[in-house]
């Protein structure tokens, strides 16, 4: 069971917050990594009867101070938000990063903001965690104010898997390159990516594939091609298998990138809905086709290998 879960878009946090354990960082895809992270802190919970609150920032800093930047992220901030109330967090706190944040020396996010408005009694940070004006902070001037301060600072080990580091990085490496397989394990899931079904041009049901398509918007751009998926509506708890393309619809001589997805035995309306696509599974990367029928052709091959594929 999910536990009730309060968020907040700024550091007035209640009073019963206050004291709590702190996790500093992005968290995107809460992988593995973080799920460690995670266990280690509940032990903290039980064994000093406290509670358990992230710090995350909205946009992501990377993001924020680089543009083009556009296709980075593993989850989305509800999908972040989802993962979190699964790892037994009591409290989220969102905030918004901006210029004006951006400029907050290290020394005022120590004093005036960590510990005058949240009051840890422990701060889980990584290793390489910088924070302040110019990244000038780092785990070892928050340590160097642990004592005055009256917090301890937490630097878990990161998890190895084949001798590599499980981290976000590590992770949108693996989907530009399309291995999937790994990408779910890190996980711990199905790599999914949420969105509203647009209107597009029909292109798909004129050949008698009918799709609904999706902007990924800023999420990290996995290897271009088609994959087995399966599906699930907002409000309802059916998966409806499928297959999509994710790219850039060359045949078409497409320049936007997107997600169309054909779902199995599904003859409903989905525009304008919520759809959230997991990823189970690459077949084949995108590819130009000199016409339409030898496209269509592929399709039904598509079609054939994904349904085969359990």
């Amino acid at each position: 069971m999910v536990n009730s879960i309060k968020i907040y878009k700024n550091f007035q946090i209640k009073k019963n917050h206050r004291g709590s354990i702190i996790l500093i960082g992005n968290f995107d895809g809460v992988h593995l990594g973080h799920q460690k992270l995670f266990s280690l802190a509940k032990k903290y919970k039980k064994k000093y009867r406290v509670k358990i609150g992230v710090l995350t920032f909205e946009p992501m800093p990377k993001m924020f101070f680089d543009s083009t930047l556009k296709n980075f992220r593993i989850s989305s901030l509800n999908q972040k938000i989802s993962l979190l109330k699964k790892q037994s967090v009591d409290f989220i706190i969102t905030k918004k990063f901006n210029k004006e944040f951006s400029k907050t020396k290290s020394i005022k996010f120590i004093n005036q903001i960590i510990c005058k408005k949240l009051n840890p009694k422990f701060i889980f940070v990584s290793n390489n965690f910088k924070f302040g004006n110019k990244r000038e902070g780092n785990v070892s001037q928050l340590v160097q104010y642990e004592t005055s301060n009256n917090y301890k600072i937490i630097k878990p080990q990161p998890l190895l898997i084949n001798k590599k580091i499980v981290s976000s990085s590590l992770i949108r490496n693996f989907l530009k390159n399309g291995k999937l397989k790994k990408v779910n394990k890190f996980l711990n899931r199905k790599w999914s990516i949420e969105g509203r079904v647009q209107k597009g041009k029909q292109l798909g049901k004129k050949i008698g594939f009918p799709t609904a398509n999706i902007d990924i918007k800023n999420y990290v751009l996995a290897k271009p091609g088609v994959y087995v998926i399966r599906a699930l509506r907002h409000n309802s708890t059916k998966y409806i298998r499928g297959i999509a393309n994710l790219g850039y619809r060359p045949t078409f001589n497409g320049k936007k990138i997107l997600l169309e997805v054909h779902l199995f035995n599904f003859y409903g309306n989905l525009y304008n809905k919520y759809l959230t696509v997991e990823f189970l599974n690459f077949i084949r990367k995108e590819k130009k086709f000199k016409n339409i029928d030898q496209l269509k052709k592929q399709i039904k091959v598509d079609l054939k290998i994904a349904k085969k594929i359990k």
